[in-house]
């Protein structure tokens, strides 16, 4: 049965007790991970800013599709976001990933679109070596496993313990600790959390039933044995960690070696399309009017001229000269090998 609501618990003790901001949730899916998470990230944003979290982690599985409306949310409130992804290998055990700069935000992106492009709509194949291959720059958190990635990742992997006031908490923190402290990896806590409150675990079973194409009632041990998975405060990881405090404490080390955010990223446009000896506005000028030129052989009415004239200056103002000259290279190509296509937006709507 699951357990009751945490305010029908006992108060907790003094001595487990962490004031506000003494721990980081490092391992958080959204409603992104498909049938799994049952929160849209702005609900968890929210939920670790009225607890006092220190940083929360957006590590939805195999993807990093939660995190801009996580991003956008974490601004709003003044909250540290970690960018980061859960990454499930098919020949070792699954990863959290964690981009500690804007260089392994790139590999980390390259990795999930490296499994993404091997699988299926929906799916992501990937082997322990793209992950070590891909390794730099990015944290490593692991439950298992621990000397196999701690040789691919160094002194950046650490070991997950992820306790749910189970029945076997106190072995399972002890063979954690062991293990950890034999492979020489630092121990953190996390949560494994699939929602922002204890009451949305019955809209996580029922994704779960979804997931499995069956009855919550038929699903015997695929459900989470209780309802834990929900984003606990600094005090409640304290006392569930009383044996080892500091795997608490140090998910702020962890919080702090990551100082990627979102706000770095920029529009990366090619600049090889633009010959030599010229900007792309010039570049983008010339193409412009020997395309009026050969639409209009008999002569450029005044009004297109004008009108290509007005769009080339708003252009020149909004620096969007790569973005066209980005799309006509696109169409270009398709056309020059007969494959369908057309233009869309701004590119396809102007005169230009």
């Amino acid at each position: 049965m699951p357990d009751p609501a945490p305010s029908k618990r006992q108060p907790l003790t003094g001595g487990h007790c962490a004031p506000a901001g003494a721990y980081a949730e490092l391992h958080c899916k959204t409603n992104f991970s498909f049938l799994e998470g049952a929160s849209h990230p702005d609900e968890l944003v929210q939920r670790a800013g009225e607890l006092g979290h220190a940083a929360l982690a957006i590590t939805d599985r195999n993807s990093v599709a939660g995190v801009v409306r996580a991003h956008v949310a974490a601004k709003e409130i003044g909250l540290k976001l970690l960018i980061g992804a859960e990454v499930t290998p098919g020949d070792a055990p699954p990863v959290v990933l964690l981009a500690t700069d804007r260089d392994a935000y790139g590999r980390l992106c390259r990795l999930l679109t490296l499994g993404c492009r091997r699988a299926p709509k929906g799916e992501c194949r990937l082997t322990f070596e793209d992950v070590a291959r891909h390794a730099p720059g990015l944290l490593g958190l692991v439950t298992s496993a621990f000397r196999r990635y701690r040789d691919a990742f160094g002194d950046r992997c650490y070991a997950m313990a992820e306790l749910h006031r189970g029945p076997r908490d106190e072995q399972v923190l002890e063979r954690i600790v062991t293990a950890a402290r034999r492979a020489r990896v630092p121990l953190i806590a996390a949560n494994d959390v699939h929602y922002h409150v204890p009451g949305r675990r019955f809209l996580q079973d029922v994704l779960t039933a979804t997931r499995y194409r069956c009855a919550v009632s038929e699903l015997g041990a695929r459900i989470f044995p209780n309802g834990e998975r929900y984003l606990k405060s600094a005090a409640q990881m304290a006392e569930l960690f009383a044996e080892a405090p500091e795997a608490v404490t140090r998910t702020l080390e962890v919080a702090a070696r990551c100082t990627f955010s979102l706000d770095e990223l920029r529009y990366e446009y090619p600049h090889e399309l633009c010959p030599p000896g010229t900007t792309p506005l010039d570049y983008l000028k010339r193409l412009a009017w020997e395309g009026a030129a050969r639409r209009y052989p008999h002569g450029l009415p005044d009004k297109v001229r004008r009108l290509i004239e007005h769009e080339l200056a708003l252009i020149e103002e909004l620096r969007y000269e790569f973005y066209f000259l980005t799309v006509w290279d696109l169409v270009r190509f398709a056309r020059e090998r007969e494959i369908l296509c057309q233009g869309r937006g701004s590119a396809a709507n102007s005169a230009v």
